[in-house]
């Protein structure tokens, strides 16, 4: 059997392939809306039907029962929002106001969804006739033979993924690649009736992810409480409605707002902060926030939110709180602008319980190198801090984007666990432990490499005279064909007139 990677193939594609026959006859900036509320809506409407199939089953009278749906955190649609009558409808020429209208009626059964779901089917812009085609594919994608048991949520994460990939950094607004999420969720271990916090959550990854993980170990992903904020009005819809179809009952405040100058969740102290904030964020807002009762470590510069992000984060933390945030790598040694006595004084805090340094090529369009940070309040290890090299793990999933298979992660998982268990051995050019002393020796830089050295490389048996002989032999040999080939290029330059 080939290992299982984080790629999405199959099924997923097929949806994706399918709404791509959109591309071309609606405006660019309502593409993404349109596709990712094409899937919200079959997502939901295939769970209501497989609910309503069981009431009627059970014969009790509940299959028109609010309730009897709720319970089981499954939306209750009314008729005009049920796929099979889109379905029907699908090559009529007011398809598109059908299913506006079928958003309409969702969100006033479901007030959480309110002003959140996409209603712009009916644009004159788009081909009604292409639209219906489009209804029609999704009809009709055979899913019997799949054992995925959330097939339509995996199809809408795989979507938004290909969304981030086709528009690049922007992109990179609201989604972080499934390498980052579930390294950083595995070594968190989120639990049951955790509260978890994303104060730039995206599309809300971070959720979905620790959702499955507590499943996946024997607990009720819905007993999770999460809570997020994010500033973008379209990427919080995205979230509301990807929390909706995976039955996650979700706080996003009451709108989209900027999490430093309007913090929507001021008294929450979480257990799990997990983040991925945006590299480099300027302005942020620092000159109304000067005396801001989060910045116990130091204001940050106006010129990078860096530490504004971390400081944000540690002040919402629980009394045993952990932290799992990504940032670009100049967090781990600038020092301009105070940042560098910020950084020494969360250190001596001993708050700093890892960093892993990431490969390139994680994220859609963007190269900057970057970094996890685990921040814990209460660490098992006091005064030590665990670093690791994973810049040469993962491999190419295409020409420009590069993933972690499910045994990379449980390396990175399991490197971090022996740490914790006070069992992990240094492993030149992978991982070591320090304590604050060595920590400070370094400057307080956190980079991995100053920690783990460069990996030893094996003997080939040469021995060093005859390499440096055979090698220095090779070089000159090329030297002289260098000189061969810039005679050739100069009697050819005069031959025209030229002199070099």
């Amino acid at each position: 059997m080939a290992e299982k990677t984080n790629a999405n193939i199959g099924f997923e594609k097929e949806i994706w392939d399918a709404a791509c026959v959109l591309w071309g006859h609606i405006p660019a900036a309502e593409y993404r809306q349109v596709v990712i509320g094409l899937i919200f809506l079959r997502y939901v409407s295939t769970a209501f039907e497989k609910r309503y199939h069981d009431l009627v089953e059970e014969g009790e009278g509940f299959e028109d029962d609010k309730d009897a749906y709720k319970e089981v955190n499954v939306f209750f649609l009314p008729e005009e929002s049920r796929w099979s009558l889109i379905a029907a409808n699908a090559h009529k020429p007011e398809i598109g106001k059908i299913i506006d209208t079928a958003m309409q009626a969702i969100e006033r059964e479901n007030p959480t969804l309110k002003n959140v779901l996409p209603k712009n089917f009916a644009n004159p812009d788009l081909d009604q006739s292409v639209l219906g085609n489009v209804v029609d594919i999704f009809t009709n994608v055979d899913m019997s033979d799949s054992e995925e048991k959330d097939l339509l949520g995996r199809t809408y994460e795989y979507c938004i993924a290909q969304f981030a990939s086709v528009e690049g950094k922007k992109g990179g607004e609201y989604y972080t690649p499934s390498s980052i999420v579930k390294t950083l969720v595995s070594i968190l271990k989120p639990f049951e009736n955790c509260r978890v916090y994303d104060p730039c959550c995206g599309s809300g990854g971070m959720f979905v992810q620790s959702a499955k993980f507590i499943q996946e170990h024997a607990g009720r992903r819905g007993t999770i409480s999460v809570y997020g904020q994010e500033a973008q009005s379209d990427t919080w819809k995205m979230a509301k409605m990807n929390m909706a179809i995976r039955g996650i009952d979700a706080d996003f405040g009451p709108y989209h707002a900027d999490t430093f100058g309007n913090d929507l969740h001021k008294t929450l102290r979480a257990d799990f902060v997990l983040a991925n904030p945006p590299f480099n964020y300027h302005p942020w807002g620092q000159e109304s926030l000067t005396d801001d009762v989060r910045w116990k470590y130091g204001l940050p510069p106006a010129g990078n939110a860096n530490f504004a992000w971390i400081q944000h984060m540690i002040y919402h933390l629980a009394p045993n709180g952990k932290i799992g945030l990504v940032l670009a790598n100049g967090a781990l040694t600038s020092n301009s602008s105070g940042e560098g006595d910020i950084r020494r004084k969360i250190i001596e805090a001993d708050l700093v319980e890892g960093i892993i340094a990431m490969p390139t090529q994680l994220f859609y369009s963007v190269t900057i190198p970057v970094s996890l940070w685990f921040i814990t309040k209460n660490k098992k290890q006091k005064g030590k801090t665990v670093f690791i090299d994973a810049r040469k793990m993962g491999y190419m999933a295409d020409r420009t984007h590069r993933d972690f298979s499910d045994t990379d992660i449980k390396r990175l998982t399991e490197t971090f666990e022996k740490f914790q268990n006070g069992s992990l051995e240094d492993e030149q050019g992978f991982c070591a432990v320090a304590d604050l002393q060595k920590i400070a020796e370094q400057g307080y830089v956190l980079t991995p490499g100053r920690y783990v050295g460069i990996e030893e490389q094996e003997d080939d048996g040469e021995p060093f005279e005859e390499k440096m002989g055979r090698l220095t032999s090779e070089l000159s040999d090329m030297f002289k064909k260098s000189h061969e080939l810039e005679d050739e290029i100069r009697e050819k330059l005069r031959a025209i007139g030229y002199e070099l």
